[in-house]
């Protein structure tokens, strides 16, 4: 395996075929190719979904007026709550220590005539679990929407007090950029596909060097004349094709079975996929090249390229919400580049400046992985 032996093309394409043949007949590596990444994709995108709707609460009106009504019509007529009425107050406490309850909304006797009268005061309380934060936040956010909702209808209906000031000539109109549907599905499938490609890319070619070891057949080829770019290239190419059919798959299965939109250019993604499987593959055969063992590599590859790319790419948990340390580290990541330019290729389209910087990205970080594999890679057998 002489480095800087001239490729025979004949040997390649005979490699080729054969790593081609081998993927056939291995049954993990059409499970982990094509039934994998759909499964994957629905998961993340109905699974983990960050749209809070129809969360319980209960309420309590102490008040028969007619702003209290109103608010309490608004609150029942949301789709962000399910509301649930008609309980006593430590019924409602016990089942929020339980879980079955994420909030509840107290509203006080004196509430309407404290509207009435132009009083402040705490006329209504909200409890919500703190448990979960996001869901408490959300919680308190939607209440105070819907109470500035119904103010324009306690006005209307005289039932607002004089310091309830009318609503103001003012049209604010809120319009969503890139993602107008506000629906997380279309954020998160490109990012969960990026998540796939790396599963594909890193956890296969793990295992292919080192089957060839631990099967024997490893000596074999080291006997003869193939030389190490020849037998690199015939481990990278029949899956390179293999993720960019992935690829393709993932792109039908979003755009045309999720509804999620695609506004960029095919073959602009072909491309973005072309250079993050340079890396993927890259690491995936130097984990192979390093270990040797089928079961270490697969082991390595998941702890080394699927749980950061699931943990820190940005696809789940934001990147600015991290520790510094962890947010350069993230820099590291070709699951964060490719994540990035997926989710601009899907919501915004060729954004150039955008676009630009991922790929250079991911291209010195394809020349790092495939160089250092290269160079781990001996024609010796210890």
């Amino acid at each position: 395996m002489k480095p800087g032996a001239a490729i025979s093309w004949r040997r390649l394409w005979a490699l080729c075929r054969k790593e081609s043949y081998q993927i056939v007949r291995d049954p993990s590596s059409i499970l982990v190719a094509f039934i994998m990444p759909v499964v994957l994709l629905f998961i993340m995108g109905y699974a983990v979904n960050l749209d809070a709707a129809a969360v319980r609460i209960g309420l309590q009106n102490n008040d028969s007026g007619q702003a209290a009504q109103i608010f309490v019509n608004a609150l029942q007529r949301s789709s962000a709550f399910e509301v649930h009425s008609g309980m006593s107050l430590v019924d409602m406490k016990a089942q929020l220590a339980q879980g079955a309850l994420r909030g509840i909304v107290l509203i006080q006797s004196d509430f309407s005539s404290r509207l009435l009268r132009g009083q402040g005061g705490s006329a209504i309380q909200v409890l919500v679990d703190g448990a979960e934060p996001n869901t408490a936040n959300f919680i308190a956010s939607y209440v105070q929407g819907v109470w500035a909702q119904s103010q324009a209808a306690m006005v209307q209906h005289g039932s607002a007090g004089p310091r309830v000031a009318p609503p103001l000539a003012i049209d604010i109109r809120l319009r969503a950029w890139f993602n107008p549907s506000t629906v997380s599905r279309n954020y998160l499938v490109p990012g969960s596909i990026a998540i796939v490609m790396t599963i594909i890319g890193a956890l296969l070619t793990s295992m292919v060097v080192a089957r060839e070891w631990e099967r024997g057949t490893m000596e074999a080829l080291l006997a003869t004349p193939v030389t190490r770019t020849e037998l690199l290239l015939s481990k990278v190419l029949p899956y390179y094709l293999l993720g960019i059919f992935a690829m393709l798959l993932c792109l039908l299965v979003a755009v045309q079975i999720m509804n999620v939109p695609f506004r960029g250019s095919v073959l602009e993604l072909l491309g973005l996929s072309s250079l993050f499987l340079g890396s993927a593959l890259g690491l995936g055969l130097f984990l192979s090249t390093l270990f040797r063992n089928q079961f270490n590599a697969a082991q390595g590859a998941l702890t080394a390229a699927f749980l950061p790319a699931l943990m820190l790419s940005g696809v789940v948990y934001e990147i600015t919400s991290m520790p510094l340390p962890l947010q350069w580290l993230t820099r590291l990541l070709p699951a964060r580049y490719f994540a990035n330019a997926l989710q601009t290729e899907f919501q915004a389209g060729n954004v150039g400046a955008l676009l630009w910087v991922d790929a250079m990205s991911l291209f010195l970080l394809s020349v790092f992985w495939l160089g250092l594999t290269a160079r781990k890679t001996r024609r010796t057998l210890d």
